[in-house]
C-alpha cells in the first residue's frame, strides 16, 4: 500500500484560510462518517456536553468552524438566533441541505474566522467543535472571538488533544499516527487526514490553550475530559475589562437565574433520560462481557491457543467487565442523584 503524501506546509501557515477551505472542500462528502469512525462514535455525546455549556438564556449563538452543521441542531431554541460560520463553501452546502426547514433554522455564512461579519458584543455564546486547532495564530482568533462576545458571554470549545502522560498514551499516539491516516484513505484526499492527526499534536494537551485563553481575557469555568484525554471541552467566560462591562455581566447572570420552572424541569428530564440511556448501554456491555466470560471458560479447554493469546483474552474480558461495570454503577448513582443545575 503506497504511503500517504506529506502534508502541504502551507496548511500550517498563519491565517491559511483559503488553503484550509480548499482542503475541507475536498473531504466534505465523507467527513462526518470518518469523524464518527475516528472518535469511536463518541463525537455526538461530546457535542451534547458542549451544547449544555451554552446558557439557555443565550439569544444569539455562533457555531464557528461549523463544517457540515452537525453541531447546530443542539443549539436551536425557539427565539434564539443560531449562526453557523465556516470558510469551506462545500461544507456549508451540506449544512444547508441538512437544515433546509422553516422556523428557527440556523443561518449559515461563509466567512473568515479572523474577520467575522459581526459587530462587537453581538453574541451571547460561541461554540467550536474540532476546529480551533486550525485557527493560527490562536491569539488573533481568540481576540476576534472576544470582540464579538458580549461581556460575560460563553465560549465553549470541544477539541481533540494530544496524548499526555499515562498508560494509554502509547495507544493514543498510535491511533493518531497510524489509524487516522489509514481511515483517511477512505477520503478523496488522504493527506487531509494525515494533517488532522499532525494538527492534534501541534495543538497539544490543552495546557498552552488555557494560557492563551487567559491572555485573551477569558476565564475557564468548566473543563471536561473525554475518552482518556482524546478530546477535551472547555467552557470559558469573557471577562470584564471595566465597571460597565462588570455591570453587564451581573445583569446577564440575574437573567440566567430567571429560567422558568417548566424549562428547568424539561432540562432535568432530558438529563435523566440521557444518563439512563448511557447506564443501560454500559450495563448491556457489562452483561455481554460476562456472557463472553462464561462461554470462554466453557470452551477454553477445546481451543488451541498460545499461552499469550489466552492471557490476552483473559485480560480483555476481565478488564472490560470491571471497567464497564464501574461505569454502569457510576451512571446509576448519578441517575438517582441530584441533577445538575440548569
Amino acid at each position: 500500500m503506497p504511503d500517504v503524501p506529506p502534508v502541504p506546509p502551507e496548511l500550517f501557515r498563519d491565517r491559511a484560510v483559503r488553503e484550509m477551505a480548499g482542503m475541507f472542500d475536498g473531504v466534505s462528502p465523507r467527513y462526518d462518517l470518518l469523524n464518527a469512525l475516528m472518535t469511536l462514535g463518541r463525537d455526538d455525546a461530546w457535542r451534547m456536553a458542549m451544547w449544555r455549556a451554552v446558557p439557555e438564556s443565550a439569544v444569539a449563538v455562533l457555531d464557528l468552524c461549523t463544517g457540515s452543521g452537525v453541531s447546530l441542531d443542539g443549539l436551536v431554541r425557539p427565539g434564539r438566533l443560531v449562526l453557523g460560520v465556516d470558510a469551506s463553501f462545500a461544507m456549508l452546502e451540506i449544512a444547508a441541505d441538512g437544515h433546509a426547514r422553516w422556523g428557527w433554522a440556523p443561518r449559515l455564512a461563509c466567512a473568515d474566522a479572523f474577520h467575522l461579519p459581526l459587530r462587537g458584543g453581538a453574541l451571547d455564546a460561541v461554540t467550536i467543535a474540532f476546529g480551533l486547532r486550525y485557527l493560527r495564530p490562536r491569539a488573533a482568533a481568540l481576540a476576534e472571538l472576544r470582540r464579538v462576545l458580549r461581556p460575560g458571554g460563553v465560549l465553549a470549545v470541544l477539541e481533540a488533544t494530544a496524548p499526555g502522560r499515562g498508560p494509554f498514551a502509547a495507544l493514543h499516539t498510535f491511533h493518531l499516527r497510524h489509524v487516522v491516516p489509514l481511515l483517511g484513505r477512505l477520503s478523496p484526499d488522504p493527506r487531509a487526514y494525515r494533517y488532522l492527526g499532525e494538527s492534534v499534536f501541534e495543538f497539544g494537551d490543552g495546557v498552552a490553550f488555557e494560557r492563551d485563553l487567559a491572555a485573551a481575557g477569558f476565564g475557564v469555568v468548566e473543563r471536561r475530559v473525554f475518552l482518556l484525554g482524546a478530546a477535551r471541552l472547555w467552557a470559558a467566560q469573557r471577562l470584564a475589562t471595566g465597571p460597565e462591562e462588570a455591570m453587564q455581566i451581573a445583569r446577564s447572570r440575574a437573567a440566567e437565574r430567571g429560567i422558568s420552572p417548566q424549562a428547568s424541569r424539561a432540562m432535568q428530564r432530558e438529563w435523566r433520560w440521557w444518563t439512563g440511556a448511557q447506564a443501560a448501554f454500559a450495563g448491556a456491555l457489562t452483561g455481554s462481557l460476562v456472557w463472553a466470560l462464561v462461554v470462554w471458560i466453557k470452551w477454553r479447554p477445546f481451543l488451541r491457543l498460545e499461552p499469550w493469546q489466552e492471557r490476552g483474552l483473559w485480560a480483555l474480558i476481565v478488564l472490560g467487565i470491571v471497567g464497564f461495570g464501574l461505569r454502569t454503577l457510576a451512571l446509576v448513582v448519578r441517575l438517582f442523584g441530584t441533577p445538575p443545575r440548569p
